[in-house]
């Protein structure tokens, strides 16, 4: 069958819309930014009106540049921020609070108490994740708690609750519903079961008249309803695949057998590996989820998570001025020939997998007098690279596969010095493809299987394409002495904000 995909790739810090071909080629697109609203530190909210707004933007000027008509259009794939909560009036659509977003730290408390009262071994053995503030039940359970009314409205049945996937699905479809692979990233899903655990909602307060149904990732989740404004002539078009956005960019690589992985340079690096159909646990504080359900049969992954990778550029250029494009901290890196003995830990909103470090900050050690700026700007990179090997490593113990080569995406993923550099200290080949859309492919890819553009795994695959390899420059006992000195910076950074 010939037809267009849309994918809907609603990011932390933008929402875009791309139109894919049959051949896996992007036809047009249109990106648009969102206010990001920090309210106190270690607090990041997202207006949810925004989020549906900027998306619904980009999905109509996608279409017009597109040039196509709406009978060319087979199909809508969603792919999101994940672990984002919002809750809403189940009539009138008002969200009754912004959204938390999942870098937010402010429900470290809820979760010390969790695992004072005996709960780590039950969330681990139940939900593959971690006790973290990261997930999205202790950020309903926040809410619920602190927003004047709402609980008892939830008690009621009068709200619902979604990810960023159920929050435009609604929107654009009315109906109220999200996928295996973001339902596994709330902290209150039985990933091997496939379904809504009561005891873990119950530990957390969350009725579960708020939680939408949960259907496979590639299949009918509603059409395009009547009325949006700007979006008329995608009126009853499916919206038929939906997937978080690091489960949708390992399939958009290609990683389909177990022990492929992929990582993602976004504003923070998601490292995935495919398992297979079995759910390990991890041993080493990694995190095991629904990478994706086509009918009956599920693919589960393990991941690490960095929370802040991208947005260390970001903060090189908007907050320090040392920068003023993305692209010039790699001009300046590529001026000296290491960092000088520096190291940057941007643990702004503390630290991930394998640390999980809530009250861990920011640091940048090994500091002379001979430092300069392009010394610093090599450190925000190597840093990068420094906590998306320590995630690997610990990544082929839990899943138990060697990694033969990391496939890469996400926007640093275009800095060839960053890449080499993740080389050096991985000591693996990194493979960046022509296509570096990978997430929003692989929401197209989930829809058009749905709708038939595809037939397959197979045939979806086969449209990776291979732009540069780059292959380990570095000798292996430099590589290690380079992550022992990594590693004294992390301790550093460590427990560093007071509980």
């Amino acid at each position: 069958m010939d037809g267009y995909v849309i994918a809907l790739d609603q990011g932390t810090t933008s929402s875009r819309a791309i139109i894919f071909d049959r051949q896996g080629n992007i036809v047009s697109q249109a990106q648009y930014p969102f206010e990001q609203h920090y309210p106190q530190p270690g607090w990041v909210e997202h207006d949810p009106a925004d989020i549906v707004s900027s998306q619904f933007h980009a999905l109509g000027a996608a279409f017009e540049k597109s040039g196509l008509a709406g009978a060319d259009i087979a199909a809508i794939g969603i792919t999101n921020q994940r672990e984002t909560a919002i809750v809403w009036d189940r009539k009138t659509g008002e969200p009754v609070y912004n959204a938390i977003v999942w870098q937010c730290r402010r429900t470290a408390p809820i979760v010390e108490k969790l695992v004072a009262d005996g709960m780590k071994e039950k969330i681990l053995a139940t939900t593959g994740l971690v006790p973290d503030p990261y997930f999205s039940g202790t950020k309903i359970k926040w809410i619920l708690d602190n927003v004047p009314g709402v609980r008892a409205r939830a008690e009621r049945g009068e709200l619902l609750f979604g990810t960023v996937d159920s929050w435009l699905i609604w929107n654009l479809t009315g109906e109220h519903v999200t996928d295996p692979s973001n339902a596994s990233r709330t902290m209150l899903f039985d990933i091997d079961r496939l379904c809504w655990d009561e005891q873990m909602c119950r530990a957390l307060g969350v009725p579960m008249s708020m939680l939408p149904r949960v259907a496979p990732n590639a299949g009918l989740f509603g059409k395009v309803k009547r009325g949006i404004r700007g979006l008329e002539q995608l009126e009853g078009i499916p919206v038929c695949g939906a997937a978080g956005d690091q489960q949708a960019a390992l399939l958009g690589q290609g990683c389909i057998l177990p022990g492929q992985a992929k990582n993602t340079y976004g504003t923070g690096c998601f490292t995935l590996m495919n398992v297979g159909a079995e759910a390990p646990r991890s041993q080493n504080g990694l995190l095991t989820s629904v990478a994706w359900q086509i009918g009956q049969s599920v693919t589960y992954a393990v991941e690490g998570s960095v929370f802040n990778a991208g947005s260390s550029i970001q903060w090189l250029r908007d907050e320090l001025g040392l920068i003023s494009t993305a692209h010039e901290c790699d001009i300046l890196a590529e001026q000296v020939p290491d960092a000088g003995g520096a190291y940057m830990v941007s643990a702004f909103t503390g630290l991930g997998a394998p640390w999980w470090d809530p009250y861990a900050r920011g640091t940048l050690v090994g500091v002379t007098r001979g430092t300069g700026k392009a010394h610093i700007c090599r450190a925000v990179l190597e840093g990068i690279a420094y906590q998306v090997a320590d995630l690997l490593g610990l990544m082929e113990a839990d899943g138990g596969h060697e990694l033969d080569v990391l496939r890469v995406d996400g926007g640093a993923s275009v800095s060839d010095l960053l890449m080499q550099f993740q080389a050096d200290v991985l000591q693996r080949p990194i493979d960046r493809p022509r296509t570096v859309e990978t997430t929003a492919l692989g929401a197209a890819f989930l829809a058009g299987l749905a709708a038939g553009v595809w037939t397959d795994m197979a045939d979806v695959c086969s449209l990776r394409q291979t732009e540069r390899r780059f292959e380990p420059a570095m000798d292996a006992q430099q590589a290690e002495r380079s992550m022992e000195g990594w590693h004294r910076a992390v301790q550093r950074a460590k427990g560093w904000e007071q509980p």
